[in-house]
């Protein structure tokens, strides 16, 4: 096997879900530059056949299957469309998720609940029922990635999102021992502050204090998690397991008051940063300014964003 081939996707057969936009669609496009073909799995039809026929047109097959992933039944089916599409399943993408911003002291129990039954609970349902077809199939073997944060490791949104992916890191190592005699890898992947739609109404002075605090220096684009992604799913992760890969920069690193400094201009410029955001945002049918930003699209980020910086309308 050649070191490049460790790396080929061709011929693999994968779901990603909340596969639509954002983090899942970075996944879909690594996945399938990589050879794969992908099923997207969302609860939005509309955009998630977009991206479906966006792979097609790299030459994959791709297809859109809708799921809630708090629920089992739907789970359950769903892995099942994606079997009797493709014929199998070696590579499941956990990527759903959800937030829900608020002061924790003030938080009602039902919003905490939600966000546990997608973040934790759903990836949890995902994962279970492709691990069922993964030790059902022959070669019983399979590669499962579950989407966590770098908000698993330190205090940066509120309670429910934290524990949410706190557990996902943890559950995934657990996953990890019990099915590694399958030959299942489990993994996760903890992501930075990525500009998905999510990060549309995040205001520029937010943007920029990221930058300062990261060391290689810009704000996270879905395309930044492409080359992990590919990693965790392929043959050169193989002897990999229950590991939790920081994809954020550095920026977990950094403990500095004050901002890193740098030597020389970062890879990515400003105007780099929002380009897949631009195209999410396309393909939504949402308006934004030149700099990829729509404060009215999630208005509870930028206001949060717009009082930690003491930015006036």
């Amino acid at each position: 096997m050649s070191d490049l081939s460790l790396f080929d996707l061709t011929g693999r057969k994968s779901l990603v879900t909340g596969g639509a936009v954002g983090i899942g669609r970075a996944c879909a496009i690594a996945l399938a530059k990589a050879g794969a073909d992908v099923a997207i799995v969302d609860i939005d039809r509309k955009i998630g056949e977009a991206t479906a026929k966006e792979l097609c047109g790299m030459g994959r097959d791709s297809f859109y299957v809708k799921c809630n992933v708090t629920d089992r039944a739907q789970v359950h089916a769903m892995v099942a469309a994606v079997v009797a599409r493709f014929g199998r399943l070696d590579i499941a993408v956990n990527n759903a998720g959800i937030a829900i911003l608020g002061a924790d002291e003030a938080i009602p129990q039902n919003e905490w609940d939600k966000v546990i039954a997608v973040n934790l609970t759903g990836t949890f349902l995902c994962a279970q029922a492709e691990a069922q077809q993964m030790i059902r199939q022959q070669p019983t073997e399979g590669k499962i990635i579950n989407i966590a944060s770098m908000s698993a490791t330190i205090a940066n949104c509120n309670a429910s999102y934290d524990a949410s992916k706190a557990g996902v890191v943890h559950m995934t190592k657990t996953l990890a021992a019990e099915w590694g005699r399958f030959n299942i890898n489990v993994n996760c992947l903890s992501p930075s502050y990525v500009l998905t739609p999510m990060h549309a109404s995040t205001p520029l002075v937010a943007r920029q204090r990221i930058r300062e605090l990261t060391p290689l220096g810009h704000v996270e684009r879905p395309e930044d998690l492409y080359g992990a992604i590919i990693f965790l799913a392929s043959a050169a992760s193989n002897y990999v397991t229950g590991h939790d890969l920081m994809v954020d920069g550095g920026h977990t690193l950094n403990a500095w008051l004050a901002p890193l400094g740098r030597a020389v201009p970062p890879r990515i410029s400003p105007q780099q940063e929002v380009v897949q955001m631009k195209h999410d945002l396309d393909t939504m049918g949402v308006r934004y300014d030149k700099d990829g930003i729509n404060p009215g699209l999630h208005p509870e980020i930028a206001n949060a964003f717009k009082g930690m910086f003491g930015v006036k309308d």
